[in-house]
């Protein structure tokens, strides 16, 4: 998609010709995955356009120039097919990107485990952990020598033995 957009609205200045790549990109996103052929979303896309020319309310008041010429229609057409490619391309790559992401959280929570494995226990949890044991009637351990994991761990096992479910 990058490589085409350096090649083609020769004619456009940078700012029109960024804004204009934008706005197709975004329509094309919006209407992929309908199985519309390129030049059918070419055609809706300079419908519309048109339309808004005629009002003399487009956003992109420059192509009333070039909207007819057969180089925009080569060009929009060859970015749109980018465009597709690169959103086909991108669709291919969601579970590859899902798996990398449920690995990262996994990663994630094991080093935070083992940063918690080295720390000791807040006050808040052992407060915490104090009045689980009133409440319940358990024999409160020696907390002195765990971390805040294993206390971490300790409230969960109290909270899943005496929770109703």
């Amino acid at each position: 998609m990058y490589s085409v957009k350096s090649k083609i609205y020769q004619e456009f200045d940078k700012t029109q010709k960024s804004a204009w790549c934008n706005y197709v990109r975004a329509f094309v996103k919006k209407v992929f995955g309908t199985d519309i052929s390129a030049e059918e979303i070419f055609e809706k896309l300079t419908e519309d356009e048109r339309y808004y020319l005629n009002l003399s309310n487009s956003r992109f008041p420059f192509l009333e120039n070039f909207i007819d010429s057969d180089g925009f229609k080569k060009d929009t057409i060859e970015y749109i097919k980018s465009c597709l490619e690169y959103f086909k391309y991108k669709e291919s790559q969601k579970p590859l990107i899902e798996a990398q992401k449920a690995f990262e959280k996994k990663k994630r929570k094991f080093l935070q485990e083992v940063k918690m494995s080295k720390e000791k226990p807040t006050k808040k949890q052992l407060y915490y952990y104090e009045k689980l044991c009133k409440e319940y009637g358990i024999e409160q351990k020696d907390v002195a020598q765990l971390s805040k994991l294993d206390l971490k761990n300790e409230i969960g096992k109290i909270l899943d033995e005496h929770s109703g479910y």
